[in-house]
């Protein structure tokens, strides 16, 4: 089956990120890529069940002020307990003590209002849709505000900070000319090779998978071949011929988990993002 036959198949929560929490380890990493400190204030677009983002952003980096946005009310419920009560996150006096400065919010991200952010955190991994409705949300914040994300850039945006897999758009929004500039601006390089991808790949997944999971050189090899593929696809790989360690891997893949690639590997430029 093609790649995106396989992704088809796997839980739709997976894909988009709709239950996946971000590590602690994580949600530090991209507070300190945007610089998080006192006088900002954060948006957890997406929150979930838990409010590490909230307690981390308040008592770890000083912001001013929190809030944590979900369309679930049962997550919201639970991680304004979890906050309040000191569960999992600290003591009841810690929660408490920061209950001025920090507010959950249930509704669907496309109605909040954010005019007052400074920094959102915004994760909605395959929601193109999603994703596309609130780029053009966030283009009309004021200038400064602080958008991250993982993997990649707002749709047609270059990103103004990187360290990989997470990324900071600014606004005013950039925009990129075509996608192979988006991808230059992420990987940092003029072109990409298989050892950019592959540790690339492997950044993405230490960074949000759990530690020591059993899958993990299955996923850093479906990644490596995408983030390769696609650069081949526009252009902007290294060399005019596939690389043997690119081939060797499409042919595994197909071999044993019967997971075609080849039909990425052909080359088209594409102009617009």
């Amino acid at each position: 089956m093609k790649i995106e036959e396989y992704l088809r198949t796997l839980p739709d929560d997976m894909l988009s990120g709709t239950d996946a929490e971000l590590s602690r380890r994580s949600l530090r990493d991209m507070f300190r890529l945007a610089g998080l400190g006192a006088g900002d204030t954060v948006y957890h677009l997406g929150c979930g069940r838990s409010a590490e983002g909230i307690r981390i952003a308040l008592t770890e980096f000083g912001a001013r002020r929190a809030v944590g946005v979900d369309s679930d009310a049962s997550k919201i419920r639970d991680a304004r307990a979890m906050l309040e009560g000191g569960v999992q996150v600290g003591d009841a006096a810690q929660g408490a003590g920061m209950r001025d400065r920090y507010r959950f919010e249930c509704a669907d991200i496309r109605d909040a209002d954010m005019s007052d952010a400074t920094v959102i955190l915004f994760w909605f991994a395959n929601d193109s849709d999603l994703i596309d409705a609130m780029a053009e949300r966030f283009g009309s914040l004021g200038d400064g505000t602080r958008i991250l994300t993982v993997w990649g850039p707002l749709p047609g945006c270059l990103p103004d900070a990187v360290d990989f897999p997470y990324v900071m758009c600014k606004t005013p929004l950039r925009p990129a000319k075509d996608v192979g500039e988006q991808l230059r601006a992420v990987f940092k390089r003029d072109c990409v090779d298989f050892v950019t991808a592959w540790e690339h790949a492997e950044r993405y997944t230490k960074a949000l998978g759990p530690p020591g999971t059993a899958n993990d050189r299955f996923l850093t090899i479906i990644q490596t071949l995408t983030i390769w593929a696609n650069a081949w696809r526009l252009g902007i790989a290294c060399g005019e011929e596939i690389p043997e360690p690119i081939s060797t891997y499409v042919k595994l893949m197909k071999m044993n988990f019967d997971i075609d690639f080849d039909h990425l590997l052909t080359r088209e430029q594409q102009r617009d993002p």
